[in-house]
């Protein structure tokens, strides 16, 4: 990595940010979802004229300015170069019925859903910087357990199926494997409390 990242959260004033990572090369996907797939579960009524995709934005925006950071962005420098969702477990309804990420247990925890990178900033150890961000993040505001959804895969990957991290990552990260439901998604797990 060139320069040292700094990881702050999503707040009113770094909405501008955010928006700039998620209209980057390599970001289509994440413009659509706006990191919200995992806030709902089943279908919904979307507001009269909007899109999916306007709607998931006004959403995460009316998260974000409603003072509760739904995730991190990374700087290198003044420049936003990454994105990282999670937050408590409740937030994210859809992991609620997720064949492969439905709760193993009813220990309270955090999830890490997403990351979001740039193709010009991958392979720069920003997800890395993320991860490890998100960690003291969730510490930080008295989370004890952090859990991740990564793929585990050998090879080279497509970028689609990396927005829930690499398994690699979160090993190298200090997870555990929980839960395996699916042989290429493993569930992992982090203890910020050790008893």
């Amino acid at each position: 990595m060139s320069a040292k990242l700094t990881i702050r959260p999503l707040t009113p004033g770094r909405w501008p940010d955010l928006e700039a990572i998620f209209a980057a090369k390599g970001c289509s996907i994440a413009k659509m979802c706006w990191c919200m797939a995992y806030r709902h579960s089943g279908k919904r009524e979307l507001p009269k004229g909007m899109t999916q995709s306007k709607a998931n934005r006004a959403e995460l925006k009316a998260i974000a300015d409603s003072g509760t950071p739904p995730g991190l962005i990374a700087y290198r420098g003044k420049t936003p170069v990454g994105w990282i969702s999670l937050g408590p477990r409740e937030d994210f309804k859809r992991l609620e019925k997720s064949p492969i990420m439905k709760p193993v247990d009813g220990k309270p925890t955090w999830s890490v859903i997403c990351f979001v990178v740039p193709s010009e900033y991958r392979g720069q150890g920003v997800a890395h910087a993320l991860l490890e961000g998100g960690i003291a993040y969730a510490k930080k505001h008295g989370a004890r357990l952090v859990e991740g959804y990564p793929v585990d895969k050998k090879g080279a990957q497509n970028d689609v199926n990396l927005w829930f991290g690499t398994k690699g990552m979160f090993d190298q990260a200090g997870f555990e494997v929980i839960a395996r439901r699916k042989p290429t998604r493993p569930v992992v797990r982090l203890a910020l409390v050790r008893k």
